[in-house]
């Protein structure tokens, strides 16, 4: 028969923190699957499969109500948990790319963090879209810097 097991706060706790630095160890993301695969590569990216963007594009209104209830409900887990300033490496990587995602379409657009500082490379079509990066990305809780590394690729 089989035996449930029940976790007692010490190793609920315990699994909490194994999770979360499991989850804040990617911290890099992409706003397509044709985005530089690191920040260190500016302007430089892969050939989209048949002609076309490989991951669809953050315009469709459904999927940017997806991305602004994942940036809230990360926002509002982290409140629960402490400090509401303070956020980790990929839960800012994370928001900052869900946010540029839903905001700038056809961007190729990666993203890193470490400590508060984010930063972002790739390529966007238009001047308007590289002048609209840092904003949004000021607007993640716990952002305090951004570089932006992308270019305008038409």
């Amino acid at each position: 028969m089989n035996k449930i097991t029940r976790l007692n706060p010490p190793q609920l706790l315990l699994m909490s923190v194994f999770l979360m630095l499991t989850v804040s160890a990617c911290n890099k993301a992409k706003t397509s699957t044709d985005a530089p695969n690191s920040t260190e590569n500016n302007g430089q990216v892969t050939t989209a499969v048949n002609g076309k963007a490989t991951q669809d594009d953050g315009q469709n209104e459904t999927r940017k109500k997806q991305l602004e209830a994942d940036i809230r409900a990360r926002e509002q887990r982290n409140n629960v948990g402490g400090d509401s300033q303070k956020r980790t490496e990929g839960d800012l990587t994370s928001e900052v790319r869900s946010k540029l995602e839903a905001n700038i379409p056809s961007s190729k657009l990666t993203v890193s963090a470490k400590n508060s500082d984010v930063t972002v490379s790739g390529v966007v079509t238009r001047k308007d879209q590289l002048d609209k990066i840092k904003p949004l990305a000021m607007e993640i809780k716990g952002v305090t810097s951004v570089i932006v590394k992308a270019v305008v690729t038409p």
